[in-house]
């Protein structure tokens, strides 16, 4: 009973935050899943709550309420935009890569090229025959313009 109370008591509460926030953050960095980033937030949302209400109770059910709603409501749009930025960054890396022409391309007419084993709509200033390689100089709308080499 003596433990219980010493461990709910305002000040140990402060330390037991703390070494919360810690855990749930070296566990985020090991796995970078985005899910206990949320309760790391939760829980120093329940430290800062630690200075002023007393009550073991109130804390743990602010940490636990506000992790599930920052989880459900806030990971699947940072994801979502996580998803956004690495596939523009995927399609950047094509620029300066040789690709191959699988049908003609010409200054009127899309072709379409093949880059890393993925096929690509493609345009070019000048006539591009099939079975030719080319280089990608620009990306447009996820159409790659592509130049002829040498």
């Amino acid at each position: 009973m003596l433990i219980n109370s010493i461990i709910m008591s305002g000040d140990y509460m402060i330390y037991i935050w703390l070494a919360i926030i810690i855990l749930l953050t070296i566990v985020e960095l090991m796995t970078v899943e985005l899910t206990t980033i949320w309760f790391v937030i939760s829980a120093i949302v329940s430290l800062i709550l630690s200075f002023f209400v007393d009550s073991f109770v109130i804390q743990c059910a602010v940490f636990i309420i506000l992790g599930i709603i920052l989880l459900i409501t806030t990971r699947p749009i940072l994801l979502k935009l996580i998803a956004k930025y690495r596939r523009k960054k995927n399609i950047e890396n094509l620029i300066g890569m040789r690709a191959y022409v699988v049908s003609p391309i010409s200054p009127n007419n899309l072709g379409e090229v093949k880059v890393n084993g993925q096929n690509w709509l493609a345009h070019a200033d000048e006539t591009i025959d099939m079975d030719t390689y080319v280089t990608v100089i620009e990306i447009n709308d996820h159409k790659l313009k592509v130049s002829k080499d040498g």
